[in-house]
């Protein structure tokens, strides 16, 4: 039998070289745009008649294995002593450290060229150059060889064996898969309200290559109507991943339960999930240091081994199983859990993998991506976190420590960090009055400096006397206050590279400290940038409310495909009442305790458990104190601004449905406890909802406000009120889960009953029954 496998030359060399040890506490990283640059610089020294960036493809037969390569060669060169392949790399370190044996990598990836153009040609003999640019100089270094025909069939022999034995499998598991996928049924005996619709909706998105934005009320099941028709859609050809995003733990594993019962269905699928490097790390710091971590010593010399074995055993690659075979290759589990997300089938992780310019997925080619949708779980959460990824900032502090570090140790480091610190000096000089600072434009003077730090701390980092020791010391302290500022600075310079009319730059003085920050006002046009170069892309939350502003804030247009579905619940499954009290800052001191008072009547007159949910911790704890001032016949929890994965689940766990004592839980609104839980059935029968959630009054806020009331829209609902009112939707929310649940909904603010707010509610909330006030009540809301 033969295997017909198609491969790029990266893939092939990438898979068959990798050896050596991780060394992720520092690299030299070179940006798409930075190498493009110095690959064209050299190309524009070839002569007239030589060739750059030619397409190359051709077959490789190693015994049944037949695999067909392509890929695109930097120059091919030709004069009087024959043709030379030329193959550039670019770096931003240091020539000096590179020779003629750095990287057999490169030396394989320019074979392949050399090989599939010798096969083209009918050539018996050509020469093979690696030239090496530094991308800050425009310096260059090369290494020239000559090979012959027969030394390169030896050559591409040797990589093929190598690569034979992941290929097979990999041929084997997509025939299983495809197999599987076509005799796949919807998991369910049928479907609820609105899921066909979804469904549907969802596939017709997929195949015709389109932004879907979707507003699914809880109960639609909306995880399994995403997932089933990108599954079909793959066994049918018409895509090769799919990539779940989420910004919850909660809904990462709702995903993969969505997934296994699939498989549970007979679907033969690889689903792997990421979970962040801090929380899977197998040691006490971490530092990836073959120095210093065993799993990180040697890590690709046996990370074939890990992925084989892996692949041929496991189909569900969960934080667990990652972890179980990493301990038994030894190999780190992030890492790991990484390089094989490359060949996955469906990847469940967190939005910063696909949208964050600092930490996503690189190695994803572009005609891969075209054949990939993005699912995006609870879609509210992208728009302030698109805020935060696209934004950066610097403080002082850390400038000023270095300075006094590296005065006696490194001149460069310590001249470059004083630069900064002097800046950070003479800005906070200049705006002493006022303390903080606006302006629609890049920090000019600023930008150079940092940029001249970064060079000093990567050549600092780089060299080998710079090794981060194993244990802690004050050098060892230093330095990795130097890779932390230097992270810091290369951020701070490659969102400059995004800065447009959509960003301010703002700086804020506390103390003796300044930061200064380059804040993304509107990300929309950023996140519809990177989702753009995916094949489709599918936006839903049960509270993607009001449709037009979330529509507008991820990147949509009107152009795009959007769908509103309707509760599957029935409306006498939840009574909704409504507590006109103001909550308003000025109000609060002189209406907490009514507010107290009526959740009180409302735990006396209808039973079960209660979650409570205010706009912050400040007012949570004022009612909370004039609530517990009676005695309420319920166990009562509060949520803290930090709490450990064990409080959490212990907060969670109390509310059970117990007759003999109730459970009532104060929380806040936006917080771990509003967004992503199930507490299903009488394990929870109440909500009580504070206010209508608007974002504490601040800088960043109003600078937000500002921006859009410029634009034509409305400030404030942009900055306050429609974040505010997601909130509110999130925490209501929790209560009705199933066709079973039923409950009690309380909405205490008197805004509730203005048209500007009842509008942005769910007409499954409809109408809204007054609670009546006591007299004393009638009085204080007046």
């Amino acid at each position: 039998m033969t295997y017909i496998v198609k491969v790029s030359v990266r893939s092939l060399v990438e898979y068959a070289h990798r050896a050596g040890s991780i060394d992720a506490e520092f690299r030299t990283n070179v940006s798409l745009q930075e190498g493009t640059k110095a690959h064209q610089q050299i190309q524009k020294s070839y002569a007239e008649h030589d060739l750059k960036e030619v397409h190359l493809a051709g077959i490789l037969r190693c015994g049944e294995l037949e695999l067909h390569m392509e890929g695109r060669c930097d120059g091919i060169l030709q004069d009087s002593d024959g043709v030379t392949i030329d193959e550039i790399k670019s770096t931003a370190g240091s020539l000096e450290r590179i020779d003629e044996n750095t990287s057999p990598v490169h030396w394989s990836q320019a074979y392949c060229y050399a090989y599939l153009y010798v096969k083209r040609e009918g050539l018996q003999r050509l020469s093979v150059r690696l030239t090496y640019v530094q991308v800050d100089t425009g310096q260059q270094k090369r290494f020239l060889k000559t090979v012959s025909a027969a030394e390169l069939e030896s050559i591409m022999q040797s990589l093929a064996a190598k690569y034979a034995p992941y290929a097979k499998l990999q041929l084997e598991h997509e025939e299983r898969r495809n197999r599987s996928i076509r005799e796949l049924s919807f998991p369910f005996d049928e479907y609820r309200q609105g899921q066909r619709k979804l469904a549907g909706a969802v596939y017709q998105a997929i195949i015709e290559r389109q932004k879907l934005f979707v507003k699914a009320p809880t109960g639609t099941g909306k995880t399994i109507s995403t997932l089933f028709p990108a599954v079909k859609a793959i066994g049918e050809g018409k895509l090769l991943r799919v990539f779940y995003l989420t910004a919850k733990t909660i809904a990462r594993t709702a995903a993969e339960q969505a997934v296994g019962f699939m498989q549970s269905r007979g679907l033969h699928l690889r689903c792997a999930t990421l979970t962040a490097k801090e929380k899977i790390c197998f040691k006490e710091e971490t530092r990836c240091r073959k120095e210093y971590c065993e799993y990180a010593n040697g890590y690709y010399d046996r990370i074939n081994a890990a992925v084989l074995d892996l692949l041929n055993n496991e189909t569900m690659l969960t934080r667990g199983t990652f972890e179980t075979y990493a301990r038994k290759h030894t190999v780190c589990p992030f890492e790991f859990s990484l390089d094989v997300s490359y060949i996955a089938d469906a990847i469940v992780c967190d939005y910063n993998y696909v949208f964050d310019p600092r930490t996503s997925l690189k190695r994803l080619y572009e005609e891969q991506k075209k054949q990939t949708v993005l699912l995006v779980d609870e879609a509210h959460n992208l728009v302030d976190r698109g805020r935060e990824m696209f934004s950066a900032e610097l403080g002082k502090a850390s400038f000023l420590q270095l300075k006094k570090e590296y005065k006696g140790r490194s001149r460069s480091v310590a001249d470059a960090a004083k630069a900064v610190n002097d800046y950070f000096i003479g800005w906070r000089k200049a705006h002493a009055e006022r303390k903080t600072f606006v302006q629609p434009a890049l920090p000019e003077q600023l930008l150079p400096l940092v940029e001249a730090f970064a060079a000093a701390a990567e050549e600092e980092l780089a060299s080998a006397e710079s090794a981060i020791p194993a244990g802690p010391s004050s050098g060892g302290e230093a330095q990795r206050v130097l890779l932390e500022t230097y992270f810091a600075a290369q951020s701070f310079i490659r969102i400059a590279g995004y800065y447009n009319d959509a960003y301010v730059t703002y700086g804020e003085t506390t103390g003796s400290d300044v930061r200064i920050k380059l804040f993304c006002l509107d990300p929309s046009a950023l996140l519809n940038q990177i989702s753009k170069g995916y094949g489709s892309q599918v936006f839903f939350s049960a509270t993607l409310s009001p449709l037009s502003y979330y529509r507008d804030m991820l990147g949509g247009t009107t152009e795009d495909y959007a769908l509103t579905l309707p509760s599957p619940f029935r409306k006498e499954q939840l009574d909704v009442l409504l507590l006109p009290l103001s909550t308003r800052y000025r109000d609060r001191e002189l209406t907490k305790g009514r507010i107290a008072d009526g959740i009180h009547r409302l735990l006396r007159e209808k039973e079960g458990n209660y979650l409570l949910f205010f706009p912050s911790y400040e007012y949570m704890n004022e009612v909370y104190e004039r609530f517990m001032e009676r005695s309420p016949c319920a166990e009562v929890l509060v949520q803290q601004p930090v709490m450990a994965e064990e409080e959490r689940e212990a907060f969670l766990e109390a509310f059970q449905p117990r007759r003999d004592r109730r459970c009532v839980g104060f929380a806040v609104m936006g917080g771990i406890f509003s967004e992503g839980i199930d507490l299903t059935g009488e394990r929870l029968t109440g909500t009580v909802v504070v206010g209508v959630g608007l974002p504490q009054v601040g800088l960043e806020r109003d600078i937000i406000k500002d921006y859009f009331d410029a634009k034509g829209r409305n400030g404030f609902d942009y900055a306050y009120v429609y974040p505010g009112i997601n909130k509110v939707l999130q925490a209501g929310g929790r209560l009705i889960r199933t066709e079973a649940d039923r409950g009690t909904l309380l909405l205490v603010d008197d805004r509730f009953a203005q048209a500007k707010y009842g509008q942005l509610l769910p007409e499954e909330w409809k109408p809204l029954r007054l609670m009546e006030l006591t007299g004393e009540q009638r009085e204080t809301a007046r």
